[in-house]
This record gives C-alpha cells, sequence and structure tokens, in this order.
C-alpha cells in the first residue's frame, strides 16, 4: 500500500539505518577506479550550523553521484580537536565547577578535556547523519587519534631536522583571552571607531614640548625613544636631545629615523617596542631598551605603576584623564582605525614579544604555487580565488605554529639545560633522550633530567596533513588505502579557510608525498538571511538545521539550499526556499502514486504515447548531458535546477499528461513499461541531491535486493539526444498552448471536441499532431492551403490555426471584443514607437532598455497581426 502522502521523518530513518546495515557508505581498494572526499573536519565542539549542512550537502551529492557512476566512492568524515576553542570551553566547565585551570596539572587538565571531548565530541557527526551524508562512518578520524597525533609530531620533527623549523624571539599576535599567540592568518582586522590623543612630551633641561598622536595613550609606561625623520627641519634642534614621558617620568633618547613619515601628525613618534612590531625594528636598529607592560591576559604589570592589574581598556580611559589632569594632553579626536581581533575568541590582538616556533614558508610554497596557478593540478571553483591565493602563497610569511595551550600535540623537544639553544627535536622521549646524551656527551643522563615544551602545536598544523594523515600516508606511506586513495578528488570548503587550510594542505602534500592532495576545490559562499546579513546566533536570524529537517524533511531543505548554492556566491537563505524542496518533494510523490493507480492492461499502445516515449526520451539525453556539463564546471545549484525542470516540467506535466489514459480507462502494459523506466532514470538523477524520496519510491516501485537499491544503481549513460525533436516539441507546445487559451476565453469546455485546420507557412513538423489531438481534444486536423472564414484564429510564427466557431459563440459580441483590444494595442504600439523614435532616449537609454522597447514593438506588431486576421475570419 503507498501512502497517500510523502512521511519524510519516517522515510529518512528507515532508509539511513538500511543503508548503514547494508554498508553502502563503507569502502576499501578494490578493482574500481575510486573516488575520494575528505571532509572539513568540523570542530569537535560545534554542532550542526547552516554553513556546515551547505558544504556537506554539497559533498553528499558528489559522493552519491560517483557511487552511481561506478566509482569506489570514499567520503572520510571526523572532527578536529580545535585547540583554542576546545581548551576554552574545557576552561569554561571548570571555573563553572570552582576549579581553576592553574591549579591543575597538564596531566589532569587533559584528562577533562577528553571526557569533555568524549562527551559532546560526537554531536556534529550525528547531525550529518540526519542530513543523510553518506560518509564511510567505519573511517572516521579524529586530529587527536594517536596515529594522527603521531602523524603530526614526525612531521614537526622531519621539517626541523631539514632546517625548516626554528624557534625564534619575535612579535607575534597575541590573544590575551585563550592566552596564546595566533598566526597572521588568525588575526581578523576590523574597522572601528576609536580615538586619537595627543599628547605633550616634555624635552629634558627645558620648558619645550613635542606633541605625539597615539589611539593607545596607555602604552606610554613601555616608550623607550621619540623618533623623528632626520631632514624634518622643524626638530633639527632636538638632535642629541631627550624627552621624559608623562606618568612615569622615565627619560628617554629622541633618535632620528626614516621611517618616519613627515607629513603624517606632528612627524614625531614614540617608539614602544615591546607592543608594535615596526617599534621592535626601530627598536632593534637604535639598541632600544624593551619594556613590556602587559601581563598575558593584557592587565599591566609593575611597569603600569598604579594602573597594575587593571585591564588594558580601563586604564585607556583613566589614564587619559590624569594625562589631561597634569597638562599632557593636548587633544583628543575620533579616529576610525583597523583594530586586530582574535578569528576564535573576537579579542582584541596584543602584539607581544615571545619566544615562538616557527616554520619557514618561502621554498615550502613554490610546488603550491605552481600547482594551482601554472600546472592547474589543482582548480579553484570559482577560479576568481586564483588571485586571492596568489596574493596570500607570493607574499606569505613565516608560520607561528607553537600555542600556549595544553590542548593539542605538544611540541616534541625537550630541554636538557637553562640555555635557549639546549633542546633536541625527537618523536618519542626516549630518542630525545639519546640525541641529549649524544649532544652533552653526558651519558649519565636520565629522562628525569629532560624536560619537554609545554607550548602545544597549532591546530592547523594537524590539519594540514588531513587528506594524507587519514590514509596512514604520513607513518606508512607505502600502505595500501594510501597508495589507493591518495590524492583525493575534490574538497569542498568555504573560502575563509582558503588560506588557514586549503593552501597549507597543497603545501603539505607536495612536501610529503610529492602529489596534490586533491585535484578540485569547491568553495562555497556563505549562508546569509535574506537581507544579506551573515548568519550569526547574535542576530538571532540563523534557523537551527535540525528544526529545518522536522518542517520541510532532509530532502526538502538539501534541495531547497542547492536550488540557490552557485560556487563562491553567498546564498540569500529563506525558509520558502525549504518549503519549495517540500513542494517538489511532494510532486513526485504524487507523478509516483498517479502512474501507480492506473490499471495496466494488454491493449494496443496509442500513437500519441509511443510520439511521448521517444520525445521523452530524447528529452532525459539532452537534459543529462547539460546535467554531465554543469557537473564537470562544478555547477552545482544548476545541474539540480536542470533536473528539477526535467521533472517538475518535462515529466509531470507534460508526459504524464500525454500518456495518462482516458477516464476509467486502462493504460497499455508497453507505454505502462516505459513511463516506469522513464521515472527510474529521473530518480536516478535525483538520488545525489534527495536520497531519501528517490530511495523510497525506487523501492516501492518493485521488490529489489539489497544489491538493487538505489544508491548503489547505475547512472544513466549519455547518448546523443534528437534535437529536432524537441525543436519541434517545442512548437507543439505553443500551439497548445493556443488552443488552451482560446478555450478558456471563450469558455469552450474540453470535453467538446474542436476541429483544428493549419496552414502549415513553417512547414512545421506533423509528428506531434497525436499529442495536439488528445491533449486539445481535436476530433479533426486539417492541414489547408489557406485560412479559414468564420473561425477563431491564431499564430505560431508564421502557421495560422483555426478553430470553426460552434453555435455557442456569439460572433458580433466576439468581433466587438477583439475590435477593443485592436485598438489598445496600437495605441501602446504607437507610444513604444515614439520612444524608439526619439533621438534623445535612443542615445541616453541603457542597451538592455532599448532592447526591451524593441521586443515591446514586435511583440505588439505580432499581436496586432493576430488580431487583425481573426476579425478577417469573423466577418
Amino acid at each position: 500500500m503507498i501512502p497517500a502522502q510523502f512521511e519524510a521523518k519516517l522515510v529518512e530513518k528507515k532508509w539511513y539505518d538500511y543503508w548503514m546495515q547494508n554498508k553502502y557508505f563503507h569502502s576499501t581498494p578494490d578493482h574500481r577506479t575510486p573516488y575520494t572526499i575528505v571532509i572539513p573536519p568540523p570542530n569537535v565542539t560545534g554542532v550542526l550550523h547552516m554553513g556546515h549542512m551547505l558544504n556537506n550537502t554539497i559533498q553528499d551529492v558528489l559522493i552519491r553521484r560517483a557511487r552511481l557512476k561506478g566509482f569506489n566512492a570514499c567520503w572520510v568524515p571526523g572532527t578536529d580537536h580545535a585547540s583554542i576553542a576546545t581548551e576554552a570551553k574545557v576552561v569554561a566547565k571548570l571555573k563553572a565547577e570552582g576549579i581553576n585551570k592553574n591549579d591543575l596539572t597538564r596531566e589532569e587538565f587533559l584528562k577533562h578535556a577528553w571526557e569533555w571531548t568524549e562527551k559532546y565530541g560526537g554531536t556534529i557527526l550525528e547531525q550529518l547523519k540526519q542530513l543523510g551524508c553518506s560518509c564511510d562512518w567505519d573511517r572516521t578520524k579524529f586530529t587527536m587519534d594517536p596515529d594522527m597525533t603521531a602523524s603530526v609530531i614526525r612531521s614537526f620533527v622531519d621539517l626541523y631536522n631539514k632546517g625548516l623549523i626554528y624557534r625564534g624571539y619575535r612579535m607575534v599576535n597575541w590573544d590575551p583571552e585563550a592566552k596564546t599567540t595566533l598566526s597572521d592568518e588568525e588575526v581578523i582586522y576590523e574597522e572601528r571607531q576609536g580615538k586619537l590623543y595627543h599628547l605633550k612630551y616634555q624635552i629634558e633641561g627645558s620648558n619645550e614640548f613635542v606633541t605625539i598622536a597615539t589611539t593607545r595613550p596607555e602604552t606610554i609606561l613601555g616608550d623607550t625613544a621619540i623618533c623623528i625623520h632626520p631632514e624634518d627641519e622643524r626638530y633639527q634642534h632636538l638632535k642629541g636631545k631627550k624627552a621624559i614621558v608623562p606618568i612615569c617620568n622615565r627619560v628617554i633618547p629622541i633618535i632620528f629615523d626614516e621611517y618616519v613619515d613627515m607629513e603624517f601628525g606632528t612627524g614625531c613618534l614614540k617608539v614602544t617596542p615591546a607592543h608594535d612590531v615596526n617599534d621592535k625594528e626601530l627598536g632593534d636598529k637604535h639598541n632600544l631598551e624593551i619594556i613590556d607592560i602587559f601581563n598575558e591576559d593584557a592587565t599591566l604589570n609593575s611597569f603600569g605603576l598604579h594602573y597594575q592589574g587593571k585591564d588594558r581598556f580601563v586604564v585607556r580611559e583613566e589614564i587619559s584623564k590624569e594625562l589631561e589632569a597634569i597638562g599632557a594632553l593636548a587633544k583628543v579626536e575620533n579616529h576610525l582605525n583597523k583594530v586586530g581581533t582574535s578569528e576564535r575568541t573576537k579579542a582584541v590582538i596584543e602584539p607581544r614579544l615571545s619566544d615562538q616556533w616557527f616554520l619557514k614558508m618561502e621554498d615550502l610554497v613554490k610546488p603550491a604555487i605552481k600547482a594551482v596557478l601554472e600546472s592547474e593540478e589543482v582548480k579553484l571553483y570559482p577560479s576568481r580565488f586564483n588571485n586571492t591565493y596568489r596574493h596570500w602563497m607570493e607574499n606569505i610569511r613565516d608560520w607561528n605554529i607553537s600555542r600556549q595551550l595544553w590542548w593539542g600535540q605538544q611540541i616534541p623537544a625537550y630541554y636538557y639545560g637553562e640555555g635557549k639553544e639546549d633542546f633536541v627535536v625527537a618523536e618519542t622521549p626516549a630518542e630525545a633522550l639519546e640525541l641529549a646524551k649524544q649532544r652533552t656527551g653526558n651519558a649519565a643522563l636520565q629522562a628525569s633530567d629532560l624536560k619537554q615544551d609545554a607550548d602545544a602545536l597549532d591546530t592547523w598544523f594537524s590539519s594540514w596533513l588531513w587528506p594524507m594523515a587519514v590514509f596512514g600516508g604520513i607513518m606508512n606511506p607505502d600502505n595500501e588505502d594510501f597508495k589507493y586513495y591518495y590524492p583525493t578528488n575534490d574538497l569542498v570548503t568555504g573560502p575563509d579557510i582558503l588560506f588557514f587550510w586549503v593552501a597549507r594542505m597543497i603545501i603539505a602534500g607536495y612536501e610529503y608525498a610529492d602529489a596534490k592532495p586533491f585535484s578540485n576545490v569547491y568553495l562555497t559562499g556563505l549562508v546569509r538571511d535574506k537581507q544579506g546579513r551573515k548568519m550569526s546566533k547574535s542576530l538571532g536570524n540563523s534557523p537551527d538545521p535540525l528544526d529545518l529537517i522536522e518542517k520541510f524533511g532532509a530532502d526538502g531543505v538539501r534541495c531547497g539550499l542547492l536550488l540557490s548554492a552557485s560556487a563562491g556566491n553567498d546564498i540569500l537563505f529563506d525558509e520558502e526556499l525549504c518549503n519549495q524542496g517540500k513542494a517538489f518533494a511532494n510532486k513526485i510523490w504524487n507523478a509516483f502514486r498517479l502512474i501507480k493507480g492506473w490499471e495496466v492492461a494488454d491493449i494496443d499502445q496509442p500513437e500519441s504515447s509511443k510520439v511521448a516515449i521517444e520525445w521523452y526520451e530524447a528529452k532525459l539525453q539532452k537534459t543529462l548531458a547539460e546535467i554531465e556539463d554543469n557537473f564537470d564546471k562544478y555547477r552545482i545549484s544548476d545541474a539540480l535546477m536542470a533536473i528539477y525542470k526535467l521533472v517538475w516540467d518535462d515529466f509531470c506535466s507534460w508526459f504524464l499528461e500525454m500518456i495518462k489514459p482516458g477516464y476509467q480507462q486502462p493504460i497499455d502494459r508497453t507505454t505502462f513499461n516505459k513511463a516506469i523506466e522513464m521515472l527510474e532514470a529521473n530518480l536516478k538523477l535525483l538520488h545525489p541531491f534527495m536520497p531519501f524520496l528517490t530511495e523510497e519510491i525506487w523501492q516501492h516501485i518493485a521488490e529489489r535486493t539489497p544489491e538493487q537499491a538505489l544508491i548503489v544503481a547505475e547512472w544513466p549513460k549519455v547518448t546523443s539526444a534528437n534535437e529536432k525533436l524537441i525543436a519541434d516539441f517545442d512548437f507543439a507546445t505553443e500551439v497548445i498552448s493556443g488552443i488552451r487559451t482560446i478555450r478558456k476565453d471563450k469558455n469552450i469546455p474540453f470535453k467538446d471536441a474542436i476541429e483544428l485546420k493549419v496552414v502549415n507557412h513553417e512547414n512545421a513538423s506533423v509528428f506531434f499532431d497525436s499529442i495536439i489531438r488528445k491533449l486539445c481534444n481535436v476530433s479533426n486536423l486539417e492541414y489547408v492551403s489557406e485560412k479559414v472564414d468564420g473561425a477563431l484564429s491564431y499564430r505560431v510564427k508564421s502557421n495560422e490555426y483555426f478553430i470553426p466557431i460552434t453555435g455557442n459563440i456569439d460572433i458580433e459580441a466576439e468581433i466587438a471584443k477583439l475590435t477593443e483590444e485592436l485598438n489598445y494595442t496600437k495605441g501602446f504600439l504607437k507610444s513604444v514607437q515614439a520612444k524608439l523614435s526619439n533621438e534623445k532616449f535612443v542615445g541616453g537609454a541603457p542597451e538592455k532598455v532599448i532592447e526591451m522597447e524593441r521586443k515591446k514593438e514586435a511583440d505588439a506588431l505580432a499581436k496586432i497581426a493576430t488580431i487583425e486576421q481573426s476579425l478577417v475570419s469573423l466577418k
């Protein structure tokens, strides 16, 4: 019994369980060509959001299509340990329980972190199952799995031994909330309204002052010089002089350097080497003192004097008042400037001097630049992102890979002495001990004499190995899985991590496997609300994906999202899209129920059904070629739209209407079997996009063994399409539409048969005459050589169609109605032609506007000709 309604909730669980039980998602190496995708691992802290839904739906479409096309499809799922985000959540949880992280040992803290991960870490993967994602769950990986960690450590040791990793005391980006460094790519610059403070510094031994503008008055407590351009005539008399820093009264030198822009501000620059990367360079050049005034949480330390312990932004307000009180504040102006913020915590970044680990990038990036921009071994879709990629890769800096966190892979450097260089790098403590003995010549060294570096590695340093590490390619590059599945095929991700992750994976692929990690990168857009705003919790404009699935069904949500998801372009999401997807699912379900509801008999096949089948087979092939072309170009939205139109318009609206048996009449078996065959072809094309609905209908059509399930069926083969047949049908649909319009306008019921006479100036095909007869209830269709008097008429191109008038039409009323319409159309034509004859309008209007007016003119002329012909026929 086929249910009257498509019940998405019941169907989704049933078929997902069935697919899992029959291991359709699982892949092992065999004789087939592999098709491999690795998931961009979501944060282990995460829950499904609209971006995940879009990204993973596209991946599922690609993997399901590959499975249908006979590839050995392997989609590797997993999660990322997300050092900063996860550690922050665990710290917050501990704080709520009255536990301070600083009171715990590393081992104790990690125990809590693992407990938290095991409790919440699988949430997002379970949610992906509700969406229908056909990942190989047996291959699920976590970036902190023992084998994954071993891969990261081996990579670090290898790069260190190659001289590419080094430890350096550098100015880094410091996140005072997470209390760790960040790489340059993890800093987001935002325009913010701030203030520009003009401060007065007294020249030592005089009553003279110099004025310096700064956006950060609190940093004066770390000032160690004032810098002036050597050619600035205003300040030549200050050479060799010193200045006094307000409040702290520190005496600092006045230095001269071409770095200063004489035209900016007063031409004087305060130099704070501990808190600005450019100031640090000046400090190194002029041997200036370095004074760090901040604690790791951006409160002021003892150099902050009476502000010690207070937050930097609190001090900014308070110190400006003190400066004003002592006469050292000349003025304050509003000032718009760019502020660096943490990509993870949103905290304002502090430049900070620190000992950190860095990876040299200059030579590492060269093969990755070539792969994308020269050989095109790796292609970005859309290709406009090539320019973004080029800019970043050609201006790359060394990568700060150390983080002051405990959650993550601990840096495998072991210190055996007090000096900064007294360390060895090794994969294990045992290997480190042996190296330390060799380095020091001290055979008595014990493991307890070594102390491992406390820092963890940047999470991206782990995930840049993802396509290789998930197949064991770092630890055992000769294993069967790695040799079979790598390089992978497609990567689907957001352009926001083109630098963080995509480019780095390409770099790592060429460094470790001498091969690209993937062939194609499909960059999705952001999902925004219908007002164009980025979705966020704070705006309350981001729907819960699981609520959408509950309301519209997974197929409806997938379809709705993808109908507007062209590569690289943002999606303006509206729930109506999902409603459209749900309506499409119901349309297909009802079409299936219609077919299965027909009585089948062994009777002759009508000519109209033969014609309909031949046309639909041609249309299916033409659409299939279009779909394949769209997939080749990663136009997933266009591929779905082509299927949508094929099924909704061509199959449901035309084909089923053409083959539908008469009221309470059976359908012939040949046509019925062909209708099922065409429906099954449609289901195969739709399956990647709407897997649950299509499998449900497929299994209702006939009893199937597990080997015959739709998920592992065969994708339709592309053959040549009869383009003339398709064009002839398009012409026939215009004829049918014309007759239907006349029936409606003249209130001629469909049950009343009509005659149709045709003057075939176009030499149009008669192949679809049987369809015209059936769909328009034409009792007699005759081709004539001249117009027919006393008939209703209309045109399709130059062809003339006449419907002889029956007794129930008021000819006089019809003439009056047509005359009124003719006069109106002539008046409209006159106004359009007046515009087109106006040289000022034609010379100044956009080309599109002029084209539109010319089309209006052509349409009006054609309509006038048709009306005049009808009037002649009626008189």
